[in-house]
């Protein structure tokens, strides 16, 4: 019986360490690399183009809305209580679409962004699937993540630079 227990626990070792084979791990710089593509700066200034346009429509709207509140503050008490209350209606109603702008401006913010960061991630992935494959990296992970406790080994940030074609 003993003979049996030293001999499983022979064979158990064998395994665990053919098992245990050393994987190569390295490192990137996500943001760094994003930050260097010419395609996110291209993305990044038409989403705050897009951006600043929704912000000056919206200023607009509230300006308009600033200025009827003011304008009917100063009438309030030279107007009859039905005609106050129809205006606080329409002032209401205009808060109501400057929300609604705001909402529909966030919402169409996310879509362009879904839709300008899609391509330039897939460009990334491929990017790093290539270098992982052609260095023999089983994992590649992000430099910045605060996961990690102890970083060593390969940084494969220039690799993917190189393969992106961008300093």
């Amino acid at each position: 019986m003993k003979k049996l227990s030293v001999l499983f626990a022979a064979v158990m070792m064998v395994v665990s360490v053919g098992m245990a084979k050393a994987q190569k791990i390295a490192t990137l710089d996500v943001m760094g690399v994003l930050n260097a593509m010419p395609e996110k700066k291209k993305a990044d200034a038409d989403l705050k183009t897009f951006l600043d346009t929704k912000q000056a429509e919206i200023k607009k709207k509230a300006d308009a809305g600033q200025a009827k509140l003011k304008q009917y503050s100063e009438e309030a008490p030279k107007k009859t209580a039905e005609e106050n209350k129809a205006r606080e209606a329409e002032l209401q109603k205009i808060q109501e679409e400057i929300a609604q702008m705001q909402d529909k401006a966030q919402k169409d913010l996310q879509a362009k962004q879904d839709v300008a960061f899609g391509p330039i991630e897939k460009k990334l992935n491929d990017a790093v699937e290539k270098v992982a494959k052609a260095n023999g990296y089983d994992y590649i992970m992000d430099a910045n993540s605060s996961a990690f406790v102890y970083k060593a080994g390969p940084d494969a940030t220039a690799a993917i630079k190189k393969e992106l074609g961008i300093q």
